[in-house]
């Protein structure tokens, strides 16, 4: 997962409500388990608008989406953060979002931004024509005509979004502790470190 401090650049004005993950990635791609490509299958049913925002070159590229109300709605699937990473985004914002969107976005290395819905149709007219820029240390959202938006965040998932740290990260993160347990338990409880003695048969064939 790569550390995430401050974005700035394009934001994709798109501004929709109730935008479930079958809109972010249709069912057909959730055969694959790998994160590479999704991208091309990204808001796979607007795109086939060819005048869709997606796929406009002005936007190509954009590190941040603009959203409605309850953005991720639907079902859990992982895939539609893995989607939107793929396509370059980075930074959601919108008025709010589906818990579990929310935190599968979180693991995944994507910032979710909660501003006020008068905020999001700034940021809406500011995007047409304007680079935003979202700092993670100060918890803002800025743009280039002095408007400064704040928002909250969860220490935890700050500090795990800026250091770049996952699940496994935050385990591996913390190895010599591990290290220093496991040892600690193979002086107090030897019996639990020695190998399995198989028994007698088993997997013997006649």
């Amino acid at each position: 997962m790569q550390p995430v401090s401050s974005v700035e650049g394009r934001a994709i004005p798109f501004g929709a409500k109730n935008v479930d993950t079958d809109v972010i990635i249709p069912a057909a791609w959730l055969k694959t388990i790998s994160r590479d490509g999704l991208g091309k299958g990204a808001f796979q049913t607007i795109r086939k608008n060819p005048d869709n925002i997606f796929d406009s070159a002005e936007f190509s590229g954009a590190p941040i989406l603009i959203a409605g109300d309850n953005f991720g709605c639907g079902s859990s699937r992982e895939h539609a953060a893995w989607a939107l990473l793929d396509l370059g985004i980075t930074v959601v914002i919108a008025p709010s979002f589906s818990d579990i969107f929310a935190g599968n976005a979180f693991k995944n290395g994507i910032v979710t931004v909660e501003l006020p819905l008068h905020q999001i149709d700034r940021l809406m007219e500011v995007a047409q024509t304007d680079p935003v820029t979202v700092d993670l240390e100060s918890q803002t959202v800025t743009t280039p005509f002095q408007d400064r938006f704040t928002f909250e965040m969860d220490p935890f998932r700050k500090h795990c979004l800026r250091e770049g740290l996952d699940e496994v990260g935050l385990t591996l993160a913390r190895d010599t502790a591990i290290a220093d347990y496991e040892a600690r338990q193979a002086d107090h409880l030897p019996w639990l470190a020695q190998a399995t003695v198989p028994v007698q048969g088993m997997g013997e064939t006649a």
